[in-house]
């Protein structure tokens, strides 16, 4: 028998988790009917919540302490601490990871099982199709962020992939072994290679409770993407100011051929402050590019924990 570790990040998800459980556990009966084939073991990771969710979390441990297991953070670090915590704390000869709220539908782990047992696939991914009710300006931005981060990375990233997916215990132990504290995760496992493949699924709603994404949080995540896996905008910033020190000089030739030709002054004091700001604007933004590779460079120098236990069993 195989034992499957089940790592689900929470982030105030009370209502949730007894939903998951029992969806998850009637999944887990029809993989082993007739023939007992797998052995669970659920690794919840508690990202700080406020409200009962480690209250519920607990109750499971206590009702089934041989499979259900729990660790709790000390204040929200995120779902990408969350994450490495689980697949850290995870000890099954595979290992999944999935979203709590049954949005990953737990039915297609006996598929995903079967791809790894009897193709020789190393990771099964899941792609989720358009989300119901998601707004086309949200829609726009994703298929924007996956055809940006695709043609500037080295790393191809299914559009639309999501982080529910079945892993070998060779695949999960090469993820691990990556120090790095900036981690985009669908980026990591598409770095790491093996043997992948993927399936689709209709949009599923959330069970109980409502996202925790906002916009700003999702534009921010796909910012963090793009810098842990392409030096792309510092080419840009690079070729930005290469642009305008040429025009300058273009610029500076017309001036002195003007005054050479013509005589007098250049006119044009607005236009000579529009360019002043143009340019400062320019090096203001590639500073800014700059900065935010220094931010990862100093974040990482700093070897501070991913994230700290506060409790766990």
């Amino acid at each position: 028998m195989k034992k499957i570790s089940l790592v689900v990040p929470c982030y105030n998800e009370e209502e949730s988790i007894p939903l998951f459980f029992q969806t998850v556990s009637k999944v887990i009966d029809t993989m082993n009917t007739p023939t007992p084939t797998v052995v669970p073991e659920y690794v919840f990771v508690d990202d700080g919540s406020s409200d009962n969710t480690l209250t519920e979390m607990k109750q499971l441990n206590h009702d089934h302490p041989d499979t259900v297991h729990f660790r709790s953070f000390s204040r929200n670090f995120g779902k990408e601490s969350a994450l490495a915590a689980g697949l850290q704390a995870a000890t099954g000869d595979y290992v999944a990871v999935m979203d709590v709220d049954l949005q990953d539908p737990p039915e297609l782990l006996p598929k995903m099982f079967a791809l790894i047992e009897n193709d020789g696939y190393d990771c099964v991914g899941t792609i989720q199709k358009e989300r119901r009710g998601q707004s086309k300006l949200r829609a726009f931005l994703s298929a924007s962020f996956y055809n940006v981060i695709n043609h500037i990375s080295e790393v191809r990233i299914e559009p639309n992939a999501r982080d529910y997916r079945l892993m070998t215990r060779q695949f999960v132990d090469t993820v691990l072994s990556l120090p790095e504290f900036n981690r985009f995760s669908k980026g990591i496992f598409s770095w790491v290679g093996f043997k992948t493949t993927y399936l689709t699924y209709e949009s599923q709603p959330r069970a109980a409770g409502t996202t925790h994404w906002n916009l700003r949080q999702l534009f921010a995540y796909s910012i963090e993407g793009i810098i842990d896996f392409s030096n792309a905008p510092l080419r840009l910033a690079t070729w930005v100011g290469s642009i305008s020190f040429i025009l300058s000089i273009i610029g500076l030739i017309f001036v002195i051929v003007r005054a050479l030709t013509v005589g007098g002054a250049v006119a044009g004091w607005p236009s000579l402050v529009v360019i002043m700001l143009l340019i400062g604007g320019i090096q203001l933004f590639c500073l800014g590019i700059l900065g935010q590779y220094i931010n990862k460079i100093y974040l990482e120098t700093k070897h501070r924990p991913k994230y700290i236990i506060r409790e766990e069993k």
